[in-house]
């Protein structure tokens, strides 16, 4: 039971949750970008939230299944299609064997997440199967999905037959499951996005005027960005005094500064310690928005305090417990 590569797109990688407890030997958490879509797309097809999905970036993915086969796609709206037809979002969609699904081009956020029933079988490496590219581990060989690649999927009770009555009478057709859905969120707010933070530990260390202007300017995303971190270019944040700084732990969402000035926000595949001064830290229900902004796009900075950020943190927390649970029910009343 598999699926195969038709199109590659931009950048199409195996994710899952990431792997942890070996950033002491300097290996990142790595995993989905998006760990809200990510999540999402499992609990849509019964998997648990860790199981290894597909992280499509941008545009120009294609794949064919080999089988019949239950999946869900969220995040970006990358415009997918099955022959002619529109396949919705945020929803379980069943494909019959030898329907083709296609990602035509992004209409809102750059990361749209896919996860098929059961989970992609590809071999656990640090205990995680999130492709780690710099290492070349994890995944499937380490690398980008290429033409022609067979990835595995799990066997599992929808295997054999629809989860669904209905299921589409030709391979060109995809039956989508009874009109509910799990998106809480209409798009990830364009290409101009608010995101809140906490101050950093050198804040202090920063300029009056570059303190002003880390809340009040525009920083736009530079196409040099990646899974390791996103450039911004803007208003220069210099120190009042400059200084060298010892290396220490980092997270994702840190804003690092360098010498020039420009920050950089550390995301999944961002090295374990870093030596730059850190002015700000993105909050975690933020992240998944910062995931989704494209090159070009812009983002401005919100300060939150501490108190704040964890407040947001336990209430999205909350809310996904319930969705997770609406979901179950979902699943088992249909």
């Amino acid at each position: 039971m598999s699926m195969e590569v038709v199109k590659p797109g931009l950048l199409t990688t195996v994710q899952d949750l990431g792997r942890k407890g070996y950033a002491k030997y300097g290996i990142p958490k790595t995993g989905a970008m998006d760990g809200y879509a990510h999540r999402l797309a499992n609990w849509l097809v019964g998997n648990h939230a860790c199981e290894a999905a597909l992280e499509i970036t941008w545009s120009g993915f294609s794949v064919r299944f080999n089988r019949d086969m239950l999946v869900a796609i969220t995040g970006a709206n990358l415009a997918p299609v099955c022959g002619r037809i529109a396949v919705p979002m945020w929803r379980p969609v069943w494909f019959r064997a030898g329907s083709e699904l296609s990602f035509k081009r992004p209409v809102s956020g750059c990361r749209a997440y896919l996860a098929a029933a059961g989970g992609l079988d590809v071999p656990q490496v640090m205990g995680s199967r999130s492709t780690y590219l710099r290492a070349k581990v994890g995944g499937l060989h380490g690398r980008a999905l290429q033409a022609g690649d067979m990835i595995p999927v799990k066997l599992t009770r929808h295997a054999d037959k629809p989860l669904f009555v209905g299921a589409a009478n030709s391979a060109s057709e995809a039956f989508c499951a009874p009109a509910w859905s799990a998106a809480p969120r209409d798009g990830y707010g364009g290409n101009d996005m608010v995101v809140r933070v906490t101050r950093g530990r050198e804040y202090g260390d920063f300029r009056e005027e570059a303190i002003q202007r880390l809340i009040t300017e525009s920083y736009r995303v530079q196409p040099d960005s990646d899974r390791m971190g996103y450039r911004l270019s803007g208003p220069p944040l210099l120190l009042a005094t400059q200084r060298e700084y010892i290396s220490e732990g980092v997270a994702d969402g840190t804003v690092q500064v360098p010498a020039d000035g420009q920050p950089i926000i550390l995301m999944a595949d961002r090295q374990t310690l870093g030596g730059y001064p850190k002015i700000a830290q993105v909050i975690s229900v933020d992240l998944p928005l910062v995931a989704q902004l494209p090159p070009g796009g812009s983002i401005r900075f919100r300060e939150v305090s501490i108190a704040e950020a964890e407040r947001l943190y336990c209430e999205a927390a909350r809310e996904l417990r319930l969705l997770r649970r609406m979901i179950n029910y979902k699943l088992k009343e249909d």
